[in-house]
């Protein structure tokens, strides 16, 4: 692809400048109405050393009001930034709808510079390639607009403009050692850069090759490519997105009707008890292990209202050390939080490694009360099953175990604990009037679940239901599940 590159004929003085106007001007129209089609808008520069990205953003965002976008320059990963995944500081800075974000080199960087210096070999480039086109894809069926820039020039005029920078004591500092490594081996960076650009080329987010020789030739071609994409998002902004085949082993799952409860419960008091210490201690020893070991872990809760989560999950962290986890209690997303990808809210709350996570409540409320609430799309909700198996296979080849708890009572058992919470003054703040708006729709919110844990109980992240019409019983199977995964993580890592 870049090595196939063919400069475009510039155009003569004034016929550029003429055309610079237009363009200009049009970028600065579509301001309002990005905003008002709440369209996201991320546009990327990536380049050769000194090819004039820093200058080319600058020439840009003169013509964008500065309420509406920001900059981001993406450096190398911190120590603490290697804890999480690969995709996590990345998907922290997409922008929320209306918006638009420049970035300054964003993931491309990273992957080329470990696959020239050999750190990173066939399977990992492989998979980062899959973790780069899948969230890209994501994020254009999600509705945001990605354009992709590379600013090219030769080895010759890279050379030429490093000499320059390094002869006046103002500009010196702007060139280090990786840009002049870069030109010393232009043929190798050219491999990797070429390769790059083939990989993740798509027809949702194309690469666009900008030649930088000329700082106003550049802009121009720069403004064309993105005034024309934006006019074209916006056309198709009503357009429904396909909906992908899962391409994920599944794991078979009864539905909830065919799940016996009766015969889920603690045969008595001192048993449990007693189970319950046991699996604690053993939690907890496990805890130091993948602390350690450095293994994250992040554990999902879903169920019926009054099923008995909170309960379940104080049992697991009552045997964990504090500094080690968060529990995360998802509500309605904030305006913020509504207004980026779905998935945005859950990327910002991941665990580092050696961390556990938990969620009461969470992504897969795309696939329950958004869906029935009717709070986004039937083409939103029908690709969301195969966008969550892809986050949660993310985070499974990061390295974490993700666990996912179904916590199940029949209606008369939810019926029961609702007229109990009514009942009990110190309990009333539990219960509220959405709580028994939601029972009336239990047939609906059953077939949905059905259908939610049937397409993503995957092989590798399967869906487990805890029998909660004994809290007890489901607390101590819960735990049981907890301590196996981890014990089978750890034995894993150790091999």
């Amino acid at each position: 692809m870049l090595k196939d590159f063919v400069k475009a004929t510039q155009p003569e003085k004034d016929q550029l400048k003429s055309e610079l106007a237009i363009e200009r001007e049009r970028l600065a129209g579509w301001q309002m109405m990005i905003k008002e089609a709440k369209l996201p808008v991320m546009v990327v520069f990536e380049g050769w050393g000194s090819s004039g990205k820093g200058t080319l953003i600058g020439r840009i965002i003169k013509n964008i009001d500065p309420r509406f976008f920001y900059v981001r320059t993406m450096k190398a990963p911190t120590s603490e930034e290697k804890r999480f995944p690969f995709l996590y500081r990345y998907m922290k800075e997409i922008p929320e709808s209306g918006q638009f974000a420049f970035f300054d080199t964003f993931w491309m960087e990273e992957i080329t510079d470990r696959l020239v210096a050999g750190r990173l070999d066939d399977e990992e480039y492989r998979h980062c390639m899959r973790s780069i086109t899948t969230t890209e894809r994501s994020l254009t069926d999600n509705g945001y607009l990605v354009v992709k820039f590379f600013c090219h020039i030769d080895k010759k005029t890279q050379s030429k403009r490093l000499k320059a920078l390094l002869a006046d004591k103002n500009t010196r500092w702007r060139v280090n050692d990786d840009d002049l490594y870069e030109n010393e081996h232009y043929g190798k960076f050219l491999d990797a850069y070429d390769r790059y650009l083939e990989d993740t080329s798509n027809p949702s987010a194309p690469w666009y090759i900008i030649d930088t020789e000329d700082q106003k030739w550049a802009e121009l071609q720069v403004l064309q490519f993105l005034n024309q994409a934006i006019d074209t998002a916006l056309k198709n902004s009503a357009l429904a997105r396909p909906i992908l085949q899962n391409v994920f082993p599944l794991k078979p799952t009864p539905k909830l009707a065919d799940i016996s409860l009766e015969d889920k419960v603690m045969a008595s008091d001192e048993a449990y008890k007693s189970e319950l210490d046991r699996l604690q201690a053993e939690l907890r020893d496990l805890h130091y292990e993948i602390y350690r070991r450095k293994i994250p872990v992040v554990i999902a809760y879903e169920g019926w209202d009054a099923a008995g989560k909170g309960g379940n999950i104080k049992r697991i962290t009552g045997a964990l050390d504090p500094r080690g986890y968060q529990v995360h209690p998802i509500a309605s997303p904030e305006p913020h939080e509504k207004a980026r990808h779905f998935l945005w809210r859950f990327w910002t709350r991941l665990p580092k490694d050696g961390h556990i996570a938990i969620f009461d409540r969470t992504w897969y409320g795309r696939v329950m009360v958004e869906r029935l609430e009717g709070f986004c799309s039937e083409n939103d909700w029908q690709r969301a099953f195969n966008e969550i198996n892809e986050f949660e296979k993310e985070l499974v080849d990061w390295g974490a175990v993700v666990i996912k708890f179904w916590v199940q009572i029949d209606n008369q058992t939810q019926l029961e604990r609702f007229t109990d919470r009514q009942n009990t003054p110190e309990k009333q703040w539990k219960i509220t009037d959405e709580d028994w708006r939601n029972r009336e729709k239990w047939d609906q919110y059953e077939a949905a679940i059905d259908e939610m844990i049937q397409k993503t109980s995957t092989v590798f992240a399967p869906w487990y239901v805890l029998e909660s019409n004994d809290k007890r019983y489901a607390r101590i199977k819960a735990l049981r599940i907890v301590v196996d995964e981890l014990r089978a993580a750890c034995k894993r890592k150790r091999g």
